[in-house]
């Protein structure tokens, strides 16, 4: 009985002193390791209304150009990793992407982020993707825009941001020690550059990862930590839903515990950021539910690019009814 209050005075501590805006670091992290998911989750829970308040974020995204990739990032379908590549077009005409920005606008969704394969956009369709945020800046008011290009210079993301986007997602994927395990056509230090370029060009950032490619809870923790140290404010949690012909296809899915607790870790470690569930959340339980009362406050919902998500007013529902604003 002892050893268990120890370890809730401990979690309770820690929390606390992020209460107090102090950084937590990793000799924090045992305590975290070891308390109960039912306790890490009701602690992050309040970390994250303390310094994010009830409001909750809702991004969509629409597949701007699909599959043909010619990088080997073994999670995903758009790859040369994967056997078979279904859905593969060219980048999508602008007057329908912007008919889908204005969807989603009048639905209530916050961010919109046209999302293309590919290690970079060839300069015709950086050209369309430009113009496409440029007019949907225009048409579309009420909805915040963010790009995700694969690696751009900066030049294109200062252009970008010209053009009316705010937000740049460059996703770390795992840690650096993990990285070249799921991917060797391009490097760690590449998307690092990326998000500098994006950082420099006045671009708020967001990078998360997938978990549940094979990594340990150390290498999660330790991206954790590099998205705080670059500064990212919007942190997409994947969860890796095998999809037939990649090299990732045989791995079991993550216990639904340990997807709580590693959202709730990444509160304590990101406390201010929007902490964003994003594909693999059909998995969870109660639509993510625990997920939103254990730490994240924001999600992507709609259609994924290469598996399902969320219906919008089913989430809108859900949201409202829990006591969080839209």
């Amino acid at each position: 009985m002892t050893k268990t209050m120890n370890k809730i005075n401990n979690i309770k501590k820690i929390t606390q002193k992020i209460l107090n805006d102090k950084p937590i670091t990793k000799e924090d992290i045992p305590a975290l390791l070891s308390a109960a998911t039912e306790e890490l989750s009701a602690c992050a829970d309040k970390i994250r209304r303390h310094f994010c308040g009830s409001s909750v974020s809702l991004c969509a995204i629409i597949d701007g150009k699909a599959g043909g990739c010619g990088e080997d990032c073994k999670f995903c379908a758009q790859g040369r990793s994967c056997a078979s590549q279904p859905n593969i077009h060219k980048f999508k005409p602008e007057n329908e992407i912007i008919s889908d920005c204005k969807y989603h606008e009048e639905a209530g969704v916050h961010r919109y982020s046209i999302v293309t394969a590919g290690r970079t956009l060839s300069d015709t369709d950086f050209e369309k993707a430009a113009s496409a945020y440029a007019n949907m800046h225009r048409v579309c008011p009420h909805i915040s825009l963010c790009g995700s290009h694969g690696l751009l210079d900066f030049d294109q993301l200062k252009r970008l941001k010209e053009s009316g986007v705010d937000r740049y997602h460059c996703n770390l994927e795992t840690s650096e020690r993990y990285f070249a395990h799921i991917c060797t056509t391009h490097t760690y230090a590449d998307k690092l550059k990326t998000i500098e370029y994006a950082k420099k060009a006045g671009l708020e950032i967001c990078s998360g990862g997938i978990i549940g490619m094979g990594e340990t809870m150390d290498d999660r923790i330790d991206m954790a930590f590099k998205l705080s140290e670059i500064g990212a404010v919007s942190v997409p949690i994947n969860i890796l839903i095998p999809i037939k012909g990649t090299p990732l296809e045989g791995l079991e899915p993550l216990s639904e515990d340990e997807i709580l607790r590693t959202v709730a870790i990444f509160r304590f470690i990101l406390p201010k950021a929007e902490i964003r569930i994003a594909a693999g959340r059909k998995n969870l339980s109660e639509n993510g539910l625990k997920a939103f009362l254990g730490g994240a406050n924001a999600t992507i919902t709609g259609d994924m690019l290469t598996t399902t998500g969320s219906n919008i007013q089913k989430d809108k529902n859900m949201f409202l009814r829990e006591g969080f604003e839209l």
